[in-house]
């Protein structure tokens, strides 16, 4: 039986005194000490894992001034905070055991652009590419790159001093800060910009701030001195390393002082960045992308600095392991037409080269590097084995889609081990990259490792992740062992181990790069700014005065807790494991099916990163209560009386399992991680199976019968529909509905039914014998049409338009009996139940399979269920069968079919969560199929509209239901005529009928009107 589970990880005392004296003061923020929010923050994008004491999300400066304050008095100088924004970090750059002080919830505005002069102002929590959204109307953007850039903050990128693609011509994030703002350990608030070196002779003329004028006198005279060491010993290198930039806080000619660079690549150790002033990159008035494919990867390697030389923008590197793992992906059928095979050759290496700039100078560069590829092809040089050329700039953003997925890709890898960051970001001079990748490889083949790489071969940066399985402690070792041999190995290329992604836990590899004289300027610095030790304490260095770092490559990583997990649990959750925080699901966008429930709260327990780790934990609690979770799984609940007490005492009583199911429940179902993740962590199935678990504990509510009996109900219900509706629709029993079972808004029934509809109709009336007595050669004439719940009792009219669009097209329609598809027992955790009504409906769809007549579904969400949850759940017993998707059906239809002649119809298709993640060609092929019929239509990108089958109908989630809505549906639909809008989930046109007004059409009503014309 499932027990009460305890975590044992309470607050030190000293923390709870501080949070509560906190509460007490003006801050205006949250305060979050729940252990699901500590055990969310405790990880990042690396393999390293530091419980938190709490987490604090300021909603302004002032509440961190506030924090550091109160933490500044003698009670509370223990206290330590780490500042962090999107959690991106590969080396636990963020991660502490005090206080997350988290600006990415609140602190996340774009305070000023000036155009005219070419600079922003921003807060430190605002996203990359949601600066870039507002930049772009100017003609403006913020251009050091990232492949995280759709999560990572400006926070972030500034304490790592980030870059990434185009670097050599864009720079680093430290080449665009003209100033910052930031707050002291003390409290206090200091800016930072470029000073005259005049200025600094009197402390009144660098700050207001008595600490800053301390801290900009000392450094600027110890960096003076120290210049002809510090040119001599930091690498010659286009990317600066982390910790702490002592060469660049003066110019070249020492005339101008800037304590900013300092901060730049700090990585929060100094102080807590606040705001920053950024410069501004125009955008290119042209692009050009050539996709050259080689031989190997060495071939790519070897070729580069020939593509740098021909003074391109970009040059990025993707090995045949990405390549692999990119093609079974969903980001594929972007790119698949971008970088088409070579007949008869095999792609082992693909180097991606971008001109961007005015149009003739693009023109120029394009031509000349044309000239040179057609020759060597020709020649059989380099490795070249051919190219292709895209000025589309959608295009060219869909290959750095792919690359940027690259990260995450690695982690799709098959095994125990999996390729992870530790040693991946190391940089060379790009003329030695080659040469130092192949000691590299030596090296990683010497332990007889797989790995992966990719990278930025114009700046020297290779990132390369070998695959360890950091649940065998024997890797875990080895990680050691890499990471040593890999420091030594940058520094005999005179490069640097940390050249992109902060350096993180690896701060004790620093004497080796910056010599024992210099490092100890480096002490000195963090103990000018942090005394104590109590600004990300453990990373890059500790002051002089505090002892050694605490924090180096072997710190406790998630493989320790994993490792409690027994190996068959692990098999039995793999979305739960496999989860290796590379963090795609914080995207920003509104207009990006990832993640609904995360974009709508802010909160990253409501993700599925946060949802896996929760899980992790659940099941590591389980076994160390000697739980076998396998067992529990197919256990009988607690009689009902037990049910009942556990339910009352469910307040008073904690219980971990509590927190797992706030997370949970929050999920919309929508699957959109299973498609857009790349390690494709499904949510929703590891949900339903610990809803099936938690609930032989605790009573389930009641709308969860509701919904997991629907599919039985509505023939029963259907069989006097305006009673059923009269006695569901009027005002009392829809309050009584709500305020007893938590549901609202529930649509009505059809009236006229689908029988009534096809009463008399040639569809009706199935035959088993009959359709089998069919000669073979005249069954491709007939379609079967699968019934599902919501458009069978809810929208008949529109099962009847399908009927008629296939008859439209000289075909036999047969209207196959109903049966219940399982989804929303599923959805609920009624697996017991689930895996009955699939077995059922897998049986009889089989039966009917064997006639070799086609069988179509209208609903995405049940169709796609068919092929997802079915196989899961029943594996080999699902049988053969398949149910099209209409587009699919319809796709093979019109090969058949007379093109019409083009009309003056245009239409606008929305798409279904887990439709466009699950089959994300769909758009193409609906866009195909319309064409067909003579009209043109166009595909939208969105997020969830909120619905989510059943979701949006629960009481408790209606506000974010229409709080989704209106994120990018309400918008989008605004813009467009309501004829003219398509939508092919029924959740998604009950959403629209609900908050918008009116039921839109689904893409089978278009085309029948389509037929008809």
């Amino acid at each position: 039986m499932l027990p009460l589970l305890s975590h044992q990880q309470t607050l030190e005392p000293v923390y709870v005194a501080f949070l509560e004296a906190l509460e007490q003061s003006e801050y205006s923020g949250d305060i979050d000490k729940r252990y699901s929010a500590r055990l969310v923050q405790a990880t990042d994008n690396s393999v390293y894992q530091f419980l938190p004491q709490a987490v604090l999300y300021p909603k302004n400066q002032q509440d961190i001034q506030i924090a550091l304050t109160l933490a500044a008095s003698d009670a509370f100088r223990s206290v330590t905070f780490s500042a962090r924004g999107g959690g991106t970090g590969t080396n636990g750059q963020s991660l502490t055991h005090g206080l997350i002080l988290d600006v990415s919830r609140y602190m996340n505005r774009v305070l000023e652009v000036n155009a005219e002069q070419g600079w922003v102002r921003v807060e430190a929590g605002v996203v990359k590419d949601a600066l870039n959204d507002v930049l772009r109307p100017h003609g403006f953007f913020f251009s050091p790159d990232l492949s995280t850039s759709n999560r990572a903050t400006i926070g972030g990128m500034i304490n790592t001093d980030a870059s990434g693609a185009g670097s050599l011509v864009y720079g680093k994030t430290s080449d665009h800060v003209l100033a910052l703002r930031s707050v002291l350990i003390d409290g206090s608030v200091l800016d930072t910009h470029p000073l005259d070196a005049g200025r600094l002779c009197n402390p009144d003329n660098v700050s207001d701030n008595p600490l800053g004028q301390k801290l900009i006198s000392a450094v600027a005279a110890v960096c003076r001195e120290k210049r002809t060491q510090i040119e001599k010993q930091f690498p010659k290198l286009n990317r600066f390393l982390t910790g702490y930039d002592l060469k660049h806080v003066w110019n070249d000619s020492l005339t101008q002082f800037d304590l900013s660079r300092i901060l730049t690549g700090s990585e929060g150790t100094l102080a807590v960045i606040t705001e920053a002033k950024l410069n501004l990159t125009p955008l290119p008035t042209e692009r050009a992308m050539v996709n050259i494919k080689y031989d190997s990867f060495q071939s790519a390697l070897r070729h580069a600095p020939s593509l740098v030389a021909a003074r391109a923008t970009v040059v990025e590197t993707v090995d045949s392991k990405v390549l692999n793992l990119a093609r079974e992906d969903i980001v594929w059928h972007s790119v698949s037409d971008l970088i088409q095979e070579v007949p008869g050759k095999v792609i082992d290496g693909l180097n991606m080269v971008e001109f961007a700039g005015d149009t003739v100078e693009v023109e120029q560069k394009l031509a000349s590097l044309e000239t040179v590829l057609i020759e060597q092809i020709s020649k059989g040089e380099c490795g070249v084995l051919g190219y292709q050329v895209t000025q589309d700039k959608p295009s060219i953003e869909k290959i750095y889609g792919m690359r940027k997925k690259a990260v995450g890709l690695l982690g799709a890898t098959k095994g125990r081990r999996k390729p992870i960051a530790f040693a991946e970001d190391t940089a060379v001079p790009p003329e030695k990259l080659a040469d130092y990748i192949m000691e590299f490889r030596a090296v990683l083949d010497g332990h007889n490792l797989q790995y992966g790489m990719f990278g930025h071969v114009d700046a020297g940066v290779l990132h390369v992740r070998p695959a360890l399985d950091m649940c065998d402690v024997e890797d875990e070792k080895l990680l050691r062992v890499i990471s040593d041999q890999v420091a030594a190995l940058t520094l005999k290329y005179g490069g640097l181990m940390w050249g992109e992604h902060g350096k993180g836990v690896r701060g004790e590899y620093g004497p080796a790069v910056f010599g024992d004289e210099l490092y100890g300027v480096l002490q000195d610095i963090k103990g000018l700014f942090d005394p104590d030790n109590r600004l990300n304490p453990g990373k890059l260095v500790a002051p002089k005065q505090t002892g050694a770092l605490y924090y180096d490559v072997d710190s406790v990583k998630r493989g320790k807790f994993d490792r409690q997990i027994p190996i068959e649990v692990r098999d039995a959750f793999p979305d739960v494991m496999n989860c290796n925080g590379n963090g795609l699901c914080f995207n920003y966008s509104s207009y990006s099916p990832m993640c609904p429930s995360f974009k709508v709260t802010g909160d990253r327990v409501q993700s599925p990163k946060g949802r896996a780790g929760l899980m992790r934990e659940w099941l590591r609690l389980l076994e160390a209560e000697g739980v076998d979770v396998n067992a529990l799984a197919k256990a009988k609940p607690f009689g009902i009386l037990q049910r009942i007490q556990n339910t009352i005492n469910a307040k008073r009583d904690y219980d971990y399992s509590h927190e797992v199911m706030e997370s949970l429940k929050g999920c919309l179902a929508c699957k959109a991680c299973s498609g857009q993740c790349p390690v494709k962590v499904d949510v929703p199935k590891f949900r339903a199976q610990f809803f099936n678990i938690y609930y032989q504990r605790y009573l389930r509510p009641a709308k969860d019968y509701l919904v997991a009996g629907i599919e039985d109900s509505l023939p029963l219900m259907a069989a006097a529909p305006r009673l059923t509706n009269f006695a569901a629709q009027n005002p009392l029993s829809q309050w009584v509905i709500k305020k007893a079972i938590g549901y609202v808004d529930a649509p009505a029934l059809s009236v006229p039914t689908l029988k009534q509809r096809l009463d008399g109709h040639a569809s009706r009336g199935y035959d088993l014998a009959a359709l089998q007595a069919i000669p073979e050669e005249a069954r491709s004439q007939f379609v079967l049409v699968v019934q599902d719940p919501f458009n069978s009792f809810y929208d008949s009219g529109l099962v009847l338009r399908f009927i008629q669009l296939i008859e439209k097209l000289g075909l036999k329609p047969v209207l196959l009996p109903y049966k219940p598809n399982g989804k929303p027992t599923h959805i609920k955790g009624f697996l017991d139940k689930f895996a009955k009504t699939a077995q059922s409906s897998a049986d009889f769809l089989n039966q009917v399979h064997k006639l070799g007549m086609p069988m179509v579904g209208i609903d995405p969400a049940l169709v796609l269920c068919y092929r997802d949850e079915y196989r899961e759940v029943l594996g080999a017993n699902r049988g053969t069968f398949e149910v099209k998707l209409a587009n699919e059906w319809l796709l093979n239809v019109i090969k058949d079919l007379p093109a019409k002649a083009p009309q003056d119809k245009q239409y606008t298709w929305f798409s279904h969560c887990t439709e466009s993640t699950a089959k994300p060609n769909t758009a193409n092929e609906w866009t195909k199929i319309f064409a067909h019929f003579g009209a043109k239509l166009t595909a939208v990108n969105l997020g969830c509209c909120g619905m989510a089958g059943t979701y949006g109908h629960e009481a408790e989630n209606l506000e974010r239901s229409k709080a989704l809505f209106e994120m990018s549906w309400q918008q989008t639909l605004a813009k467009i005529e309501q004829p003219q809008v398509l939508v092919s989930g029924y959740s998604c046109r009950s959403q629209v009928k609900r908050f918008a007004g009116y039921k839109p059409k689904h893409p089978l009503e278009a085309l029948l009107e389509l037929a008809n014309i």
